[in-house]
């Protein structure tokens, strides 16, 4: 189970549990506006023929422009990898990149905070060691997780 704390710049924190890597990332799909890009594995033959396809405009020379230096640099089969929220806005690179790790910072962008716990294990050792929970400037983002553990049943509610 993995547990996502988000933390707003402004209102109360919330809470919210994906059954795995797969379900998280369904759910921050779900949740984000298609553009920008979270994440996508091409070719730059594969970016090269999307471009040729669009409308002519600027838009397209840029990204014909990006798909042949691609080429330059890599070959046209070399995968590429773009995570608009992790790495930069149309921002390719050979270096893998992981789909999770992608939509993690897909699900932090735009948040005063977030943490992102694979398994309840490490939510709880989190509300007792991370500074995030501690105090009155941390009530509200303990409760939430507190909450969302108990909700789970990895924490009995014995306030």
């Amino acid at each position: 189970m993995i547990l996502t704390l988000e933390v707003p710049l402004t209102g109360r924190p919330s809470c919210w549990f994906a059954f795995d890597e797969e379900d998280f990332i369904r759910k921050v799909r779900q949740g984000r506006p298609a553009a920008p890009v979270i994440f996508d594995v091409s070719t730059p033959r594969e970016l090269l023929a999307n471009a040729e396809r669009a409308p002519v405009s600027g838009e397209r020379a840029l990204k014909e422009a990006q798909g042949r230096a691609l080429t330059a640099a890599h070959g046209a089969d070399a995968t590429v990898y773009r995570a608009d929220y992790l790495l930069a806005p149309a921002h390719y690179q050979t270096e893998a990149v992981s789909e999770f790790v992608a939509h993690v910072a897909a699900a932090a962008h735009g948040l005063k905070a977030c943490r992102v716990y694979y398994d309840e294990e490490q939510a709880m050792d989190a509300l007792l060691q991370d500074s995030l929970y501690a105090g009155e400037a941390g009530f509200y983002a303990h409760m939430a997780l507190r909450e969302q553990l108990i909700a789970l049943e990895a924490l009995a509610d014995d306030l």
